[in-house]
């Protein structure tokens, strides 16, 4: 018997860093994420519905919660906050740094809205693609599971990003740090 608040689970409808959406299962919140053709900023929205087929139909919901600036050449730019603690721009290089001077481009840090540090990384754990701790490595903040190969799935990509109960007050800033270190690895930046 599973004792404590349940993580929320988000479905990463698409797989894709520029356009996706991401649902709790348990329809506890909702993220839609898009970059619109020929441009270079990734936006990310909280929606009231779960994304479905005829989403894309609908308006989206006033401004977005956090831009994500890409250079032309898909070099890192600026993370802008319009509905958070943090607010205004920050150029993601020095928003999310890497953890040692000698570190992988794949481990970075960032400071939350929270006044605590976390950390992402690269198949730290075996069975996660990305991990998020504390700075400490105290507590597993969110990580992002791949679907296994066998598993078949309609409609959606099977990937889920998990987001323990304890640090959901962080979820876009989690989402918005995640999309950029995804945005790291296809790059190779």
């Amino acid at each position: 018997m599973r004792h404590g608040p349940l993580p929320l689970t988000f479905e990463d409808r698409t797989a894709h860093i520029s356009n996706t959406d991401f649902d709790d299962m348990y329809d506890r919140l909702f993220f839609h994420v898009v970059r619109q053709p020929g441009r270079a900023t990734t936006k990310i929205y909280q929606m009231s519905v779960r994304a479905s087929r005829h989403r894309s139909t609908l308006p989206i919901p006033g401004e977005a919660l956090i831009h994500l600036d890409f250079g032309a050449d898909e070099s890192l730019g600026t993370i802008s906050f319009f509905k958070s603690p943090l607010h205004g721009s920050i150029p993601m290089s020095r928003y999310l740094k890497k953890t040692g001077f000698f570190a992988s481009s794949l481990s970075r840090k960032f400071m939350g809205s929270d006044g605590r540090e976390y950390k992402w990384g690269y198949r730290l754990v075996p069975g996660q693609e990305w991990t998020c701790t504390t700075m400490d490595n105290c507590s597993i903040v969110a990580h992002y599971d791949l679907k296994p190969p066998n598993v078949r799935i309609f409609d959606t990509s099977g990937n889920n990003l998990i987001i323990y109960e304890a640090f959901t007050d962080m979820i876009p800033e989690i989402i918005a740090s995640f999309i950029i270190m995804r945005h790291i690895a296809q790059f190779n930046l």
